[in-house]
């Protein structure tokens, strides 16, 4: 898989056509952690695929609500707790309208996308799926939408089927399609590879699934925090995606599903908060989505999920998906000219995320020296080791870029791989 020049007309290779999409400096702000050093070098975070850094408002929206509100919710009169109850219930309107859900019954939170996906997983697969009955998932997906797909094969004997790529990193849809039988149930795609950037055209797969049948589930991890996720004009059946990728808490994620399918899937665990009436006979469950949200939410990482989702909307998701395809070609454009680079994932559609490797350098080392550089990337197989073997490679090392960062960044990150490149 090599390298090639990407589609697009942000940056240029004359330096001086880059333009911001927003004041970056008065951005950068609001994220303190930015101004930190590292060995006594100034941050360069690149690590945002891995986890997003936090703007000041939402850690605040964190300390304020357990200095002032903190109470269980849908469980109390008093006033603290329908106080948290309305922010969090709040919370959930602010996802539904940002991915453009039809109801809020179609917006269940979780601790992430992974448990969103196992989930799907196990309600889904105990409701819809039969010996014999097929899933298909895509050469690109990260161990969180392989893995359960797996457990459920052990469980309930069924077919699991892979859509391959080209060398360029780009889905093979005439493959995909002939993958499809009367007994093929779901597909599972990534809308952005967390190694390649390659953006999967979801809304057509959308389509080709329909037509067969069946139903399909899209991991929006990686496309969430970079441009607008419209459910409805996609036509997903199920989206998934964690608070802390798109410059919200850990511990909060979100499932979205369709109300009809959501309606049909047993609870995925038992509890508090999950039911409408308990006996020792039989218990009936609450209605939508409170269905699967047994427990004590994590109402203080729905509320700061919120303030996350109003801060980048008050930036606009627009201008957020121009910053960073622009900083993704520029660097793309400017790691090429490296003497030993291997560029990985080359497709038209690309971004936020360069995969690479230069010469006979390990990762590890190449993460490892450009940290004492100040310089924070991701190494490894990056949960997604059969991507890996695909590309013929134990393992890569990963940029990936946010609304704050800068072509100064990409510049100190190109820098320090040459500097690098040359001490082997």
């Amino acid at each position: 898989m090599g390298a090639t020049r990407l589609a697009g007309n942000h940056v240029s290779g004359n330096l001086n056509t880059f333009r911001y999409m927003y004041d970056i400096n008065t951005v950068r702000k609001d994220f303190p952690i930015l101004g930190r050093e590292v060995y006594k070098r100034p941050l360069v975070y690149l690590d945002n695929a891995a986890t997003t850094q936090k703007p000041r408002c939402v850690v605040e929206a964190i300390a304020n609500e357990y200095y002032s509100v903190n109470a269980n919710v849908h469980r109390g009169v008093h006033f603290l707790s329908q106080q948290a109850t309305d922010l969090h219930e709040a919370a959930r309107e602010t996802v539904r309208r940002f991915i453009n859900a039809r109801d809020v019954a179609e917006v269940v939170f979780t601790r992430g996308t992974t448990e969103s996906l196992n989930l799907v997983a196990s309600s889904y697969g105990e409701a819809f799926l039969h010996e014999g009955d097929e899933v298909i998932v895509t050469v690109m997906e990260h161990h969180s939408d392989i893995v359960p797909w797996q457990l459920l094969r052990e469980r309930k004997g069924i077919v699991l089927k892979v859509v391959p790529m080209t060398d360029e990193g780009v889905l093979d849809l005439d493959a995909y399609e002939q993958l499809f039988t009367p007994r093929t149930r779901l597909v599972c795609v990534a809308h952005v590879s967390n190694v390649l950037g390659t953006v999967n055209p979801v809304k057509r797969m959308a389509e080709i699934a329909h037509a067969h049948g069946a139903h399909i589930l899209v991991d929006g991890a990686q496309s969430v925090p970079h441009f607008k996720v419209d459910v409805q004009d996609i036509g997903c059946d199920f989206m998934v995606f964690s608070g802390h990728k798109v410059y919200g808490p850990t511990g909060i994620g979100v499932l979205y599903g369709r109300e009809d399918l959501l309606d049909r899937m047993p609870p995925y665990q038992g509890g508090g908060e999950m039911i409408a009436r308990v006996t020792f006979e039989h218990t009936t469950y609450e209605r939508l989505p409170f269905k699967f949200e047994a427990g004590t939410p994590d109402y203080v990482g729905s509320h700061a999920l919120a303030v996350a989702l109003d801060y980048v909307s008050a930036l606009g998701m627009d201008h957020i998906h121009a910053h960073e395809r622009a900083l993704t070609q520029y660097a793309m454009e400017q790691m090429q000219a490296i003497e030993g680079m291997h560029l990985f994932g080359t497709a038209p559609d690309k971004d936020a995320v360069v995969a690479f490797n230069v010469g006979n350098i390990h990762p590890l080392d190449l993460g490892t020296l450009l940290d004492r550089l100040g310089i924070a990337i991701r190494t490894g197989h990056h949960c997604a080791q059969p991507l890996m073997q695909r590309c013929g490679v134990e393992g890569m090392a990963r940029a990936s870029f946010a609304l704050y960062n800068t072509r100064e960044e990409v510049d100190a990150l190109v820098q320090g791989i040459d500097r690098v490149r040359k001490m082997f």
